[in-house]
């Protein structure tokens, strides 16, 4: 049994790890953590059938561009943070109970429900699932979720054996994970039932990711050129880019990159933005991984769910305090352009399509409004994290 149930902690853990992967990432252990971890995501990616998993179904390096997806990033930080919160609450009751050799505990959260600290860190796993959108975080959610239902009768099972009279009594008052009156309008008694809920809940997680997917690529701010399509990843910078883009690619530097026979997907971001190092290797910069900022980009990622992104935000030009010169540098951009292969572009969201590939090529840092190229260059055919399959928006 002790084998068991290590087996079935250990999947627990294996599902943090991959759902901090965003904070082991901008970590000075970014390598380690990469040569044990990207196989695993690079298989996946090979094949048509598991390239799914491996793909991003919600916003992570673009400003959520409407507020339904700004509400859904919110609920991520919220649901983490309420997660973590009630399992601390009760981890101070449980290990008190066992320093004062009290017993089970029974009050608190306890009182309602047997399993409240399970239930906190689904909630807390369910809101990672949002910061971390990577469809194989749903999946290894819902194998979370399946673990903690055997671990919380196998703990029923060890209690009834400690206090047979006292613990018994109080399974006939509470639920297992949610208030006994409720718990028992949705349960089913019988193992069927028990399998019939479970898979009822993973079409629905994974249903709903697919479904947030679409609604996400849908409402992105997109252009679409003859062979181009352009995103915005601050909502400030669309009207810019729609009314230059077109100019934009006539520009030497531009053009004669461009092949007519390739379909591009071009990032529209300011020179510093923090997150560019998902998209392609741009520099030494935008590696965050070796500027050792993990704890304060963890936080900022959690508490401040746009202001980690808006790192490069542009505040409005006031002629009394900024220069001519700081006005230029408010209209310079950086356009990095992405080959994209393995599908037919028909429509702007194909290049967003799960079996699209998504190579870098080139980069410009160019002055939007006077169309001065300042900087052009050719890129590696990797992100700032090599291979790994990163979020295409």
């Amino acid at each position: 049994m002790n084998r068991n149930r290590t087996i079935l902690n250990s999947a627990v853990v294996l599902y943090f790890v991959i759902c901090f992967e965003i904070l082991i990432m901008i970590s000075p252990f970014a390598g380690f953590f990469y040569s044990a971890f990207n196989p695993i995501l690079l298989g996946l990616a090979k094949h048509r059938s598991t390239r799914w998993l491996s793909s991003f179904f919600f916003t992570h390096m673009v400003v959520p561009p409407n507020a339904p997806l700004k509400v859904v990033r919110v609920m991520g930080s919220v649901l983490f943070l309420l997660g973590i919160a009630i399992f601390f609450v009760c981890a101070i009751q449980v290990y008190s109970n066992k320093f004062l050799k009290r017993g089970a505990v029974l009050k608190g959260l306890y009182r309602w429900i047997r399993h409240p600290q399970y239930l906190a860190l689904s909630i807390a796993g369910a809101g990672l699932a949002i910061l971390w959108p990577r469809f194989i975080v749903v999946v290894l959610w819902l194998a979370m979720v399946l673990v903690y239902y055997v671990l919380s009768k196998d703990e029923e099972r060890r209690m009834l054996g400690q206090y047979p009279e006292t613990y018994r009594e109080y399974m006939e008052r509470t639920g297992t994970f949610l208030p006994k009156r409720l718990e028992g309008s949705i349960a089913f008694p019988t193992v069927v039932g028990k399998v019939a809920l479970f898979v009822l809940i993973a079409i629905c997680a994974i249903g709903g990711a697919y479904l947030l997917r679409q609604y996400t690529v849908r409402h992105l701010p997109l252009w679409r050129g003859p062979n181009v399509v352009a995103l915005a990843v601050l909502p400030e910078d669309e009207p810019m880019m729609q009314h230059r883009m077109a100019e934009i690619l006539k520009v030497d530097e531009v053009r004669s990159r461009l092949k007519e026979n390739e379909s591009y997907l071009a990032y529209f971001l300011p020179t510093n933005y923090v997150m560019q190092g998902l998209i392609a290797d741009t520099g030494g910069d935008w590696q965050l991984y070796k500027r050792h900022h993990s704890i304060g980009r963890f936080t900022d990622w959690v508490f401040h769910p746009f202001g980690h992104l808006g790192g490069a935000q542009h505040s409005v030009f006031d002629p009394a305090h900024d220069s001519e010169h700081s006005m230029a540098a408010r209209s310079v951009r950086r356009l990095i352009f992405l080959k994209v292969s393995g599908v037919v572009v028909t429509e702007s969201a194909d290049v967003f399509a799960v079996n699209a590939v998504r190579t870098p090529d080139f980069m410009v840092d160019l002055d939007v409004h006077s169309l001065k190229v300042l900087d052009a260059k050719t890129l590696p055919l990797e992100s700032a994290w090599g291979k790994v399959p990163t979020p295409a928006f």
